[in-house]
């Protein structure tokens, strides 16, 4: 008998695009985190709808490589590296200065991906790296929002945000407690802002990643990816099977774009449904500390 089980069908190839040819042309859109991994994905899909780009991180190198990239997609606009740690609010401020020096306007478009984590029992986080992750994951994404909000407020121009989010604001993060509670103010955020800024035409969405592999995944998610069984990864998703990165950028130029005007204040969420994912009979608890390696707690 055949095999029922199929999962989701693949996505369209690399190079498709999910909205018509220039719906962004003369538009800037703002990317932060965008020289790698899925901030990259993501420029890359608005650089195809012909958005002018400022992608913006902290190493120069990644920014260079990708801006060059990004710039040979077919129908991309312009394309500019800004480095940034957004934790710091005047610096953030200069990014939009740069961008509208270049482009003559404010980014229409702001996506917060910049973000940080790693995985800790959430006993042995110390009070620097719990800052980190808070610092960059939350405080950062406010400082980009704020500036971009404030420009436009200030210009009574209309504009688009979309957060970048986690699955765990809603369920919570077992071994990453300073990233999940981030994100959870990161959600907020979207919830909050949707209603003080939507009468000034601003929207603002989240859009929560499953797993998409990528050539810059960190060494904790890669190795965890590797532990597994070579087909595990897709076994163990509804879809039997992985995201394409291309599918994520297809989702943020869907929610930023002219077509999504009246969703704002929403978080999509595009991972196979797996973030639902339940068993019928839970499995054995096995702790956070055990599942990471670690030892028995000693203050």
């Amino acid at each position: 008998m055949e095999n029922p089980l199929r999962g989701l069908p693949a996505p369209p190839p690399l190079g498709s695009a999910a909205l018509p040819p220039g719906t962004f042309t003369g538009q800037v859109a703002l990317v932060t985190g965008g020289g790698t991994g899925l901030g990259k994905a993501i420029a890359t899909e608005f650089a195809r709808l012909g958005a002018d780009l400022v992608i913006a991180g902290r190493r120069i190198e990644q920014l260079k490589a990708a801006q060059e990239e990004l710039g040979a997609v077919p129908g991309a606009g312009r394309v500019t590296a800004a480095v940034c740690d957004i934790r710091d609010p005047e610096r953030v401020s200069e990014v939009f200065d740069a961008a509208e020096a270049a482009f003559g306007r404010p980014p229409d478009v702001l996506v917060n991906n910049a973000a940080a984590n790693f995985p800790c029992p959430a006993e042995d986080l110390s009070p620097n790296a719990w800052r980190a992750v808070v610092d960059i994951t939350l405080t950062g994404t406010w400082f980009v929002t704020r500036e971009f909000g404030r420009r436009h407020l200030a210009a009574g121009s209309a504009g688009s945000i979309v957060n970048i989010g986690a699955s765990y604001a809603w369920t919570g993060g077992p071994g990453f407690a300073h990233s999940a509670a981030a994100k959870a103010g990161v959600k907020n955020l979207v919830e909050t802002l949707a209603v003080e800024w939507g009468p000034y035409g601003i929207q603002i969405n989240g859009l929560v990643p499953g797993l998409f592999p990528h050539a810059d995944m960190t060494t904790d998610i890669r190795g965890g990816l590797e532990r597994a069984a070579p087909d595990a990864k897709d076994a163990r998703q509804p879809a039997l099977r992985v995201g394409a990165p291309r599918e994520l950028g297809w989702a943020a130029t869907f929610l930023a774009s002219p077509y999504a005007r009246f969703i704002t204040g929403h978080t999509l969420v595009v991972d196979g449904a797996n973030w639902q994912r339940r068993a019928l009979v839970n499995p054995e608890v096995v702790p956070v500390r055990e599942q990471l390696g670690r030892g028995p707690f000693t203050p």
